[in-house]
């Protein structure tokens, strides 16, 4: 389920407010080798906070802010939530393999679950979706308080779901009131780290004249921000190819952007600029300029010093050569003979 593997970049909202998220991953695994049968991630405005699988069968912090601000029991709590949701996951596992007519084999079965909170207008949102062997199965429509399926295999699983009235009304409750409530006191936990604005460096790379100039930014956070093309001061998305958004070891984020350059004159280049944009900062942005590009290839004052270099050891060797030639003959005509 591809959707469970992304996390989703939310829109830059205004220079202020922030839209926050929390997001929990369940993966369930049938005969994958090496690795827990069971996994759960938690996530705050993309950042891990707790860690469980079936090997630990433990519930752990994952940053410091958690550890700091939340008792044992929490932590027992959520072991027991997600031992039992683990048994269910089990079970679930075998009841889709039947409803696909499967046997053995390696089967994975996921569910996402968590809700979104901007700190501006006060608006929460909420969603809830399961996929088995890297398909959507069932999505909840907070909407509409039903359950959608792509899937025919799950047609039992919608009308069983949607019938259960209740059920239906705690969802609500929990997606409108319950889980932005966590998310709020999770983001008061951790406001220090999680509502830092760190800007980053912009570099202009390129492999060969004839390779595409790739805008890198690193060091960002948090990481809702866009890197994008410019000419002319206008957004430019001819020849534009995004990369993904990746973390660094230390907490913070880079991402990148190339423009295909073959096409543009030389005196056009200044007319563009890579621009990196994040809430609530001044926009970073770098001219494309020959000069600025950082290059793999030589350059004709490096290949002429390099040749002089050369060149001058060459002769060096020669001269030490023959000195060293005269230096002998000079000791053989010299030296007196033994008898």
């Amino acid at each position: 389920m591809k959707i469970l593997l992304l996390l989703v970049l939310l829109g830059i909202h205004s220079a202020s407010a922030r839209i926050h998220s929390m997001k929990y991953f369940f993966t369930g695994s049938s005969e994958v080798s090496n690795f827990p049968q069971f996994v759960v991630v938690g996530l705050v405005d993309d950042v891990q906070i707790l860690h469980y699988d079936s090997n630990t069968m433990k519930a752990e912090p994952k940053q410091d802010w958690m550890r700091k601000n939340t008792d044992p029991q929490y932590w027992e709590r959520e072991t027991d939530g997600f031992l039992e949701t683990q048994h269910n996951f089990k079970v679930d596992i075998e009841i889709a393999k039947k409803r696909f007519n499967q046997t053995g084999g390696v089967h994975i079965f996921q569910r996402m679950y968590g809700c979104d909170w901007d700190d501006e207008t006060g608006e929460v949102n909420g969603n809830e979706q399961y996929g088995y062997d890297g398909e959507d199965f069932i999505v909840f429509d907070l909407k509409t308080e039903t359950w959608i399926t792509p899937s025919s295999q799950a047609f039992i699983t919608k009308n069983k779901w949607d019938a259960d009235k209740a059920d239906l009304a705690n969802q609500k409750h929990y997606y409108t009131q319950v889980c932005p409530e966590w998310l709020k006191k999770y983001v008061e936990y951790g406001k220090s780290s999680l509502q830092r604005t760190e800007l980053p460096s912009v570099s202009l790379l390129q492999k060969s004249p004839s390779s595409p100039v790739t805008c890198h930014a690193t060091g960002f956070y948090p990481n809702k921000a866009v890197l994008s093309w410019r000419k002319d001061g206008e957004d430019h998305h001819e020849d534009v190819d995004h990369g993904e958004t990746l973390p660094n070891h230390d907490g913070t984020f880079q991402m990148s952007t190339d423009l295909r350059v073959s096409s543009i004159p030389p005196e056009d280049w200044r007319k563009y600029d890579c621009v990196f944009q994040l809430s609530g900062v001044e926009d970073v942005v770098k001219v494309l300029d020959k000069d600025a590009v950082q290059s793999n290839r030589e350059k004709p004052m490096d290949t002429t010093i390099i040749i002089i270099v050369a060149v001058v050891v060459l002769i060096v060797i020669i001269f030490a050569a023959a000195a060293f030639l005269l230096y002998r003959r000079f000791s053989a005509k010299s030296a007196p003979s033994r008898k």
